[in-house]
C-alpha cells in the first residue's frame, strides 16, 4: 500500500484502527495485509479526526510539536487569529489546530465578566456578534443607561454602543429619556369652594435629573399625574368661582411650587406648569354671557350720554358766539343757504327782484319775527 502525502497535508497512520504515528509529505509504503489505513489531514483546517478523541493523539510529541491545543472551561471562549486575521470564536471545550503554514494565535476570554474589554479590537466586534456570542445595546445622546447584571444595578452608562458577552450572567440595559417632557391634563373636573364644577386643561413640563431614583418608582409618569391632580384640587377647592377667574394666572405658580417640594424624592426637575383653559358648565356660561352683555350695554349708554352732552355744549357755545357777533351769524346763514341750494333742483320766484334778494328778504322777515 502506497500513501502519498502532499505539502499541505499530514497523514494519520492507523493500524487496525489504532493510532501509530503522523506522516509528513512524501510517499510512504506499507504492507497491504498489515491492516494499515492513512487519514489525510489538511493542515489549513482544524485538527479533527472523525470518530476519534483528541486525547488519543496527545501522547505523540512529534505530532504535538505541530499542533496548538486549546483547553477552554465552561466560562471561557477564545478568539482565534490566523496570521493576525480574525478566524473565529471557539466555544468551551478542547480544540486543536495545525500551527505550520499559518501562525495561530488565541485570546482567551472569561465570560463571567460580561462587559467586552478594551483589549478586543473593535473591528472584529461585528464578526463575533454574527456568531452569536455578543449582546448589543444602544444609549442615545438624550438618554442615560442603567446596566444590570443578574437583576442588580451595576452602573450608569453614558451615550454610546455597548457589547456584552452571552455568558452565565444575565445582562440588561434600561434606558431613561432625559429630555424635557410634558404632562397634559385634559378636561379635569374640579369643584370650587362655592360648588361650581369646572373642567380644567393643565400642562406641566419636567425632566429627569436622577435616573436611579426614577427607575425605582413604579409608573412614575402616572404618579406625577396623580400628584398634579391632588395639588389642583387642593387649590381650586379653596377658591370661589369669581376668585378663580380673577386669579387664574396664580394657579400655575402655586402648582409649580408644590411640585418642586417633591422634586428630590422623585428625582425629577419640574420646569413649569400652567393653566391652558377653563371650561365652564353651560348654565354658568349663559349667566356670564348675560352679565357681560349688560356690562357692555351700560358702558355703551355712558358713552352715548357723554357724546350727547358734548354735542349740546358745542351747540350752546355756537349760539352764544352768533348772538355776540352778527357777522358770524350772517356767515352761518350763507353756509346754510349754500347747503339748501346744493340740495334743491328747481327754484320758482314770484314778484320782482332776483333770487338772492328774495332769499335775503325771506331770511330778514323771519329774523324780525323772532
Amino acid at each position: 500500500m502506497i500513501a502519498t502525502i502532499k505539502d499541505y497535508e499530514r497523514g494519520i497512520l492507523l493500524k487496525h484502527g489504532n493510532y501509530i504515528r503522523c506522516l509528513h509529505p512524501g510517499r510512504h509504503f506499507f504492507n497491504p495485509l498489515g491492516g494499515y489505513r492513512v487519514i489525510h489531514m489538511n493542515i489549513t483546517q482544524p485538527f479533527v479526526v472523525p470518530g476519534m478523541d483528541l486525547n488519543i493523539f496527545t501522547s505523540d510529541k512529534n505530532l504535538l510539536s505541530e499542533l496548538m491545543i486549546v483547553d477552554l472551561k465552561d466560562y471561557q471562549i477564545a478568539i482565534r487569529y490566523e496570521d493576525g486575521v480574525f478566524a473565529g470564536v471557539l466555544p468551551p471545550g478542547r480544540h486543536a489546530f495545525w500551527n505550520i503554514l499559518k501562525e495561530q494565535k488565541i485570546m482567551v476570554v472569561d465570560i463571567r465578566q460580561p462587559e467586552v474589554s478594551a483589549d478586543i479590537d473593535p473591528s472584529i466586534i461585528k464578526n463575533i456578534q454574527r456568531e452569536g456570542y455578543l449582546i448589543e445595546y444602544h444609549v442615545k445622546d438624550y438618554e442615560t443607561g442603567l446596566l444590570y447584571y443578574n437583576n442588580k444595578l451595576v452602573k450608569m452608562l453614558a451615550a454610546g454602543t455597548y457589547y456584552f458577552w452571552r455568558g452565565p450572567a444575565s445582562v440588561e440595559v434600561i434606558t431613561i429619556d432625559m429630555r424635557q417632557q410634558q404632562i397634559d391634563m385634559a378636561g379635569q373636573e374640579i369643584m370650587t369652594q362655592d360648588k361650581v364644577a369646572l373642567r380644567l386643561n393643565f400642562i406641566c413640563h419636567y425632566k429627569i435629573k436622577d435616573a436611579v431614583k426614577v427607575i425605582k418608582i413604579k409608573d412614575y409618569e402616572k404618579q406625577i399625574y396623580i400628584l398634579l391632580q391632588l395639588i389642583l384640587r387642593e387649590y381650586v377647592g379653596t377658591q370661589r368661582f369669581d376668585q378663580l377667574l380673577e386669579n387664574k394666572q396664580e394657579i400655575g405658580d402655586f402648582v409649580l411650587e408644590r411640585l418642586r417640594e417633591k422634586s428630590d424624592s422623585y428625582g425629577i426637575e419640574f420646569m413649569g406648569a400652567g393653566l391652558k383653559d377653563i371650561i365652564l358648565p353651560g348654565e354658568i356660561k349663559n349667566i356670564l354671557y348675560t352679565v357681560l352683555m349688560a356690562e357692555k350695554q351700560a358702558q355703551a349708554n355712558v358713552i352715548m350720554r357723554r357724546e350727547e352732552t358734548a354735542s349740546t355744549r358745542s351747540l350752546l357755545n355756537t349760539a352764544k358766539l352768533m348772538d355776540e357777533n352778527k357777522t358770524l351769524y350772517r356767515l352761518k346763514e350763507m353756509e346754510y343757504l349754500e347747503k339748501i341750494c346744493n340740495r334743491i333742483g328747481n327754484i320758482s320766484l314770484t314778484g320782482g327782484g332776483g333770487l338772492l334778494e328774495q332769499l335775503n328778504a325771506l331770511l330778514a322777515s323771519q329774523l324780525n319775527n323772532r
